[in-house]
């Protein structure tokens, strides 16, 4: 992975690569092979708005905004793999995500210089010999999970196996959320309303993955594994009193049945605060400061990547790029934090290198 050199043109007075660690895209093969798949054309409209998240010119054109010095790390855009083919079919259409992945960053190394590798994780055995595959062969570095499968946890002892995987070669999983329009805000109605699924809904869903796999021990049957958490941990950070004092330090205190007092002194013999500062997340809050900041505070600058959810905001693509860029330079940071965040933790991550 070779470093750009110049400097961005929108102004930013931060110089060097800025890696965008999760910006989402749908190359054309696969797009169309997804379409083709989509039970609900109509829940496609979103996807189908957005020129630069399935068209490469306009994808490219969206970049030049930001000067030879940015670049993105490809992630598959949802809806998941798993919610779009059963799972005799599941592992063919992740291949040839992940192939089409692969040929863009081929294609365009300046532009893209990694892609993550996507799963078909309701089929566990394909999953791992598809994560092989796309690690040994194609040379992704990293894989992507949603916070559940068709509604199964992660800590699902049948998902055991990928995360040991990802543990024992020391890369990373990006971690984003899935929730439907179908997961109702009440139990007394069918569908959730006002697009609260979303906007409410996920960082809910990437908070209780994040939790689940806390309590479940997996940082202490895997110590070093590497997580990252889209939205920058989601409720964790603003939540971290209630989580130290209201729930860690009294869990089992209002649930009966559940010998969840016994856990703490068992299968996490560290305060569980301690495990979720251990995830890593990225800076993709649509341009909050504040968010951004609390972030920092949590998890520290060595936890917090550049993300920025491209091309997912109103002008279609350039403008959560913008506006977090603009945030990450207003701060109280050293160059070197700074620096650590826009390309530096990634490529720790990932076991990359900057060639000057």
């Amino acid at each position: 992975m070779s470093e750009p050199k110049g400097r961005a043109r929108n102004g930013s007075k931060a110089s060097g690569v800025k890696l965008d660690a999760y910006s989402h895209i749908l190359p054309a093969r696969y797009f169309h092979r997804m379409r083709q798949l989509a039970v609900d054309t109509g829940a496609l409209r979103r996807w189908l708005e957005l020129d630069a998240l399935h068209d490469l010119d306009a994808r490219l054109r969206m970049m030049d905004e930001f000067g030879d010095g940015y670049q993105q790390v490809l992630t598959l855009s949802s809806p998941p793999i798993e919610l779009l083919a059963a799972p005799p079919d599941s592992p063919a259409l992740a291949r040839l995500a992940n192939e089409s992945l692969h040929a863009l960053c081929e294609r365009h190394p300046d532009r893209f210089p990694a892609f993550v590798a996507s799963l078909p994780m309701n089929n566990p055995d394909a999953a791992l010999a598809e994560l092989a595959f796309a690690l040994d062969d194609l040379g992704a570095r990293g894989v992507q999970l949603f916070t559940n499968v068709n509604g199964r946890p992660l800590d699902d002892p049948a998902f055991h196996g990928v995360f040991a995987e990802m543990a024992r070669r020391d890369l990373p999983i990006w971690l984003h959320p899935a929730r439907g329009a179908g997961f109702a805000d009440y139990a007394t109605e069918d569908t959730s309303r006002y697009e609260i699924w979303w906007a409410l809904g996920w960082p809910y869903e990437t908070s209780a993955a994040m939790a689940r796999l806390v309590f479940s021990g997996l940082f202490e049957r895997h110590p070093h594994i590497k997580i990252i958490t889209h939205h920058l941990g989601a409720m964790i950070p603003s939540l971290e009193g209630r989580i130290r004092l209201g729930w860690s330090e009294q869990l089992g205190s209002r649930t009966a049945g559940d010998d969840l007092t016994r856990l703490r002194s068992t299968a996490l013999p560290r305060p569980p605060l301690e495990y979720f500062r251990r995830f890593y997340a990225d800076t993709a809050l649509s341009g909050s400061a504040i968010g951004i900041r609390c972030g920092l505070d949590f998890f520290g600058t060595d936890h917090v990547l550049f993300g920025t959810d491209c091309p997912f905001d109103p002008d279609g693509g350039p403008g959560f790029i913008r506006e977090t860029i603009r945030v990450l330079d207003t701060l109280d940071l050293t160059d070197t934090a700074r620096e650590q965040i826009y390309h530096g933790n990634l490529l720790r991550l990932m076991r990359a290198e900057t060639k000057g």
